[in-house]
């Protein structure tokens, strides 16, 4: 692990230790009470509308019949952490951080929701570039969303890689910090191409970046194998595992979508109950591609 990753993963050890004491209580009263503890990253501050998370632990504990109770961590390593320490029972998380959370094999996933089967991501170039197809972009500046982006780097260097290219080796990635920042360097000319989520390309049009005609794509990434899973802890009693994997797929239903609002963002497809490993095996080898591990996913 580089020195960058082990101050992220030492980062995330005093997150979870800053609750260790109300967490470590969650779980001994889990055991006594049958309190299930869920792990949440911060996801709304719109006082406007139901916080997704308060309306998930509302859900679950209807479906369970038991108490829920929520801690706190900043990142998904944190949720990851505190999953495989048996701090805490469960937590969501989307398709990398799921999956390289399971390739630890230190967490179970109980539930998973595969993807829609379409192609994640594509590249941008300006209509006159000389690129015609992805193999064509050997010797290339790309622009990239971030690091930690799906669509906007996991899947577009899987695109890359099996075009036959090499990630720094065979071009070069520029970290733009956001897609539309990505497809405003290609429109200065800062880069050869952007590569973004395929829904996006349109979009850069009403947003103003390009004019149309401006730009084409060019190649297409795999789909995602996981859009979304919920992890549980290997210290799960049967009994609250068996009622996890009978209440999950109950809470996100499409009655719940809009109180779930983005929990339940790609669900698409009908739950897996109980996945095995095989599931995440696509999206662990393209993250293998890519260089990252869980410390890269905040």
């Amino acid at each position: 692990m580089s020195p960058l990753r082990r101050s992220l993963a030492a980062a995330a050890v005093l997150a979870i230790a800053a609750s260790a004491a109300s967490a470590c209580s969650s779980s001994e009263a889990a055991e006594d009470d049958g309190t299930i503890v869920f792990a949440s990253t911060p996801l709304s501050d719109d006082p406007t509308v139901e916080n997704p998370v308060d309306a998930f632990v509302d859900l679950l504990g209807e479906a369970t019949g038991r108490e829920v109770e929520v801690i706190d961590v900043p990142d998904y390593l944190s949720v990851v952490e505190a999953i495989r320490s048996d701090h805490v029972d469960i937590g969501i998380m989307s398709g990398f951080p799921s999956a390289l959370a399971v390739s630890t094999g230190e967490v179970d996933a109980l539930v998973a929701w595969p993807g829609n089967g379409d192609p994640v991501s594509t590249c941008m170039v300006l209509t006159d570039s000389p690129y015609e197809e992805a193999a064509d972009f050997e010797g290339a500046t790309i622009a990239m969303a971030d690091p930690a982006s799906s669509s906007g780097y996991f899947m577009p260097v899987q695109l890359l890689d099996a075009a036959g290219l090499t990630k720094d080796e065979d071009y070069e990635v520029v970290f733009a910090g956001g897609h539309d920042a990505a497809m405003v360097a290609l429109k200065k000319g800062d880069v050869d191409a952007a590569c973004t989520s395929t829904m996006l390309p349109p979009l850069s049009i009403e947003w103003g970046i390009f004019e149309e005609g401006e730009f084409r794509t060019v190649g297409a990434s795999d789909a995602m194998s996981v859009s979304m899973s919920v992890l549980g802890s290997q210290e799960l009693d049967e009994e609250t595992r068996a009622l996890l994997e009978e209440a999950i797929p109950e809470v996100f239903s499409e009655e719940n979508a809009d109180r779930l609002g983005v929990l339940m963002e790609g669900m698409t497809e009908g739950p897996v109950v109980s996945p095995g490993a095989d599931m995440f095996t696509p999206m662990i080898d393209v993250a293998a591609i890519s260089g990252a591990d869980l410390s890269d996913l905040e």
